[in-house]
C-alpha cells in the first residue's frame, strides 16, 4: 500500500470516529455503577395485574446494579397507571394497533415523590386477513410482551442513567460538612 493510501485510510478512520463521538454516540457499557447512589435499592409497588412487567423489571432493574429490597432504606418505584389499548381496523385487512402507556414516579418509604412522574409509551401494530388464516391471538400475545419489555428496559435505563426530573416539592437538605 503506498503512504498517500494509507494516510487517507488514517484520516478517514480518524474522521469517522470524530463525527461518532460528535454526535453523542457511545458504547453501552454494563457498569454496575451506573446507577444513581439514591436509587440502589429500590421497592417495587405495580398495580394489580401486572405481574409480566414486574418480572421484567426486576430483570432489567438488577442488571443496572439495583438491588430490589422491602427494607427501610430502599426507596419505592411506584407506577401510578399501566393503561393497555388495543385498536382494531376493519377492512379488506384487520389492523390491530397495541399501545401501552406506563406512568411511573420514584417515592420514599413515607410516600413523598422524589422525583416527577414519567409517562412512557409504546406501541406495535399488525395486520392480519381474515378469509385466510387467524393469527390474531398469537400476534396479540407475542406483541403484548413484546411491548412490556419495551417499557421495562425504557424505565430501567432511566432510572440507570438518572433521567428523571426531580420532584418539585422536596426541599434538598443542606449537607453537613
Amino acid at each position: 500500500m503506498h503512504l498517500v493510501q494509507r494516510v487517507a485510510a488514517v484520516v478517514l478512520t480518524l474522521g469517522l470516529s470524530a463525527g461518532l463521538v460528535g454526535c453523542g454516540f457511545h458504547l453501552k457499557g454494563t457498569n454496575t455503577q451506573a446507577t444513581p447512589l439514591v436509587y440502589t435499592k429500590l421497592q417495587l409497588v405495580l398495580p394489580e395485574n401486572t405481574e409480566d412487567l414486574e418480572k421484567k423489571l426486576s430483570v432489567y432493574l438488577t442488571a443496572t446494579g439495583v438491588q430490589l429490597s422491602n427494607a427501610n432504606d430502599a426507596y419505592v418505584l411506584r407506577v401510578l397507571s399501566y393503561k393497555p389499548v388495543r385498536h382494531e381496523l376493519n377492512g379488506k385487512l384487520v389492523e390491530t394497533l397495541l399501545r401501552l402507556t406506563v406512568t411511573f414516579q420514584i417515592e420514599d418509604k413515607q410516600g413523598n415523590p422524589i422525583t416527577e412522574p414519567r409517562t412512557l409509551t409504546a406501541s406495535r401494530s399488525y395486520q392480519y386477513d381474515v378469509a385466510t388464516v387467524n393469527t390474531d391471538d398469537q400476534q396479540y400475545k407475542y406483541l403484548s410482551q413484546i411491548l412490556i419489555d419495551d417499557i421495562a428496559q425504557q424505565m430501567s435505563r432511566q432510572i440507570a442513567a438518572n433521567r428523571l426530573p426531580k420532584a418539585r416539592n422536596i426541599t434538598t437538605q443542606p449537607v453537613a460538612q
